[in-house]
């Protein structure tokens, strides 16, 4: 069975998509409907050569793109089955949904059914979340919604862990110090980081001027990225509700499941009303990664650190259009 999509609705479908995530806002995906499939793949021209090297990153951010596009499809009542990886070149590929009685000769197109309502409040926080880099208010995010976001990231088959006692505070922050002091070390990853920071509002690319917060302070408790900000107008906030997100494996595959469960969390959040944003440099250096695993007390590899809590947004990053996304079916 193939998709029965006009190319102006597979178009509405790739615009929710591009409102994921991506490190320095690379954008490092493409979109390609062929016949039987839908295909999101990896853009290896935007992936970070030195940030980056191993692409891990690009498909973290390809695997949040696939949510999106998962949620679009569900809201529109197409449902989707999803393989991871299929081929190098191909995080994953979706095809219409199907259910069989007896066995896969018994396969049929599964019988459409309405979004569930906490698909359609996901999907309705996909335009407006956005990290927040800017000092967010002391006050505490509420164990309910605590409960809410380890639970999304269970339901994409990662895991979140919330930092809840001090010490586990203490070393986190630490280890985001010293990988941010590290990377920043590399006059090779100040230059590209450089390269996609500062962008002109209009910029459809990197990060914009007013996006990517105030200029870092060594007071902070968390060390952001310096992407060319002014001085911040008041100190950032001394107990923000930390978490780490991770999956279950190092593999391709579970760097795009984490991708996924990655932003469950970020729209949940959204729709909680809460603010986010996300710090990667203890995980780009393997030493710190591993002891932030340690930290966290589990067996399996963190992907990102999240600061979560109420904040005003901010000014927001733009998205390529959409038809520079889309690749040319293969013939």
């Amino acid at each position: 069975m193939a998709w029965d999509l006009t190319p102006e609705r597979f178009a509405g479908f790739v615009a929710d998509a591009v409102r994921a995530p991506s490190m320095h806002n690379t954008q490092p995906w493409r979109f390609r409907l062929t016949g039987p499939a839908i295909e999101v793949l990896l853009d290896p021209s935007r992936r970070l050569p030195v940030g980056d090297p191993t692409g891990r990153a690009a498909r973290v951010a390809c695997g949040a793109a696939l949510f999106n596009l998962r949620l679009a499809l569900a809201v529109a009542g197409t449902r989707a089955d999803v393989q991871l990886c299929p081929t190098p070149d191909v995080v994953a590929r979706l095809t219409p949904a199907t259910s069989a009685t007896a066995g896969p000769a018994t396969a049929r197109p599964a019988t459409a059914r309405p979004a569930t309502p906490a698909e359609r409040r996901l999907h309705a926080a996909i335009p407006h979340r956005h990290s927040n880099r800017y000092p967010l208010a002391d006050e505490p995010v509420p164990p309910g919604a605590r409960i809410d976001l380890v639970r999304a990231a269970d339901e994409e088959g990662g895991w979140l862990h919330v930092v809840e006692r001090a010490a586990e505070a203490d070393a986190t922050t630490d280890l985001v110090r010293e990988a941010d002091r590290i990377l920043r070390a590399d006059p090779a990853y100040v230059t590209e980081l450089r390269a996609w920071t500062g962008v002109g509002v209009t910029a459809d690319e990197g990060v914009p001027d007013g996006a990517g917060g105030p200029e870092p302070s060594q007071h902070e408790l968390l060390t952001r990225r310096d992407f060319g900000g002014p001085p911040a107008a008041r100190a950032f906030e001394q107990q923000p509700l930390l978490a780490v997100l991770g999956a279950s494996g190092d593999h391709p595959a579970d760097e795009v499941m984490a991708g996924m469960a990655l932003q469950r969390v970020l729209l949940t959040a959204t729709d909680l009303g809460l603010a986010s944003s996300i710090f990667t440099q203890p995980i780009d250096i393997p030493a710190t990664r591993d002891r932030l695993r340690a930290v966290c007390r589990h067996r399996y590899p963190p992907y990102a650190v999240l600061r979560i809590g109420y904040g005003v947004a901010p000014a927001r990053t733009r998205r390529r259009a959409v038809d520079e996304v889309i690749a040319q079916p293969r013939n």
